[in-house]
Parts: C-alpha cells; structure tokens; sequence
C-alpha cells in the first residue's frame, strides 16, 4: 500500500503535510504535490494535517479519483522532493472547494 494525492490538491498545494513525513516522499510541481510510491512507507502522518483531505491510501481511492494512483508515481519521478512545508499559493483559498480541478493541473516545473 501507498498513499495518493488526489484531485483536491490541485491549485491549493498546501504542504502542511510534508514537515511529518519521516522518509521525504512528496514531490512538488507547480500547482500540485504528489507522494512517490517507491519511497512511501504507509506512515498515515501525513493524512491528518492535510487541510483539504486530498490524501487517500490507494486502496481506499474514491473511484473517480484511481487516476492519481499513476499520476503520482508518473510525476514524482519528474518533479523535485520537497522536505519542508513552504507557503501556499497565493489564491489557494479559493481553490479549496472547487470541484473537477484536473483540468488545471500544471505538469511542467
């Protein structure tokens, strides 16, 4: 098992959840996290002190929400480990209850 960010993650890219995690395996991308399968260990720090509840373990994915699951693993490989919790984007209050965010996911760093 593995954890995922999910959907709700994109355009808020809180990092509250980075600082507990003891191995260092979140990703940063431009408007986006994401969590490398490879080097998640299945800890659960990180799920509760995420602000938007974007952090599912994979067996537990909503279903519209299994394309993560190789998003993450995909784009973790591209972007660069974040080890410390950082500032949110600057609108990234406004982002937090939108709904079908995908469409504006940034891949590029």
């Amino acid at each position: 098992m593995t954890f995922v960010v999910t959907e709700s993650c994109i355009k808020c890219r809180y990092t509250e959840c980075v600082d507990p995690c003891p191995v260092r395996c979140f990703h940063e991308g431009p408007n986006f996290l994401v969590i490398d399968p490879k080097v998640c260990i299945d800890c659960n720090l990180c799920i509760e002190t995420c602000p938007v509840d974007a952090i599912y373990p994979d067996t537990e994915l909503p279903e519209d929400q299994l394309r993560f699951i190789k998003l993450n693993a995909d784009l973790a490989k591209e972007w660069p480990s974040i080890k410390q919790k950082k500032r949110p984007r600057p609108d990234a209050d406004d982002w937090v209850d939108v709904a079908h965010k995908l469409k504006h996911l940034t891949t590029w760093k």
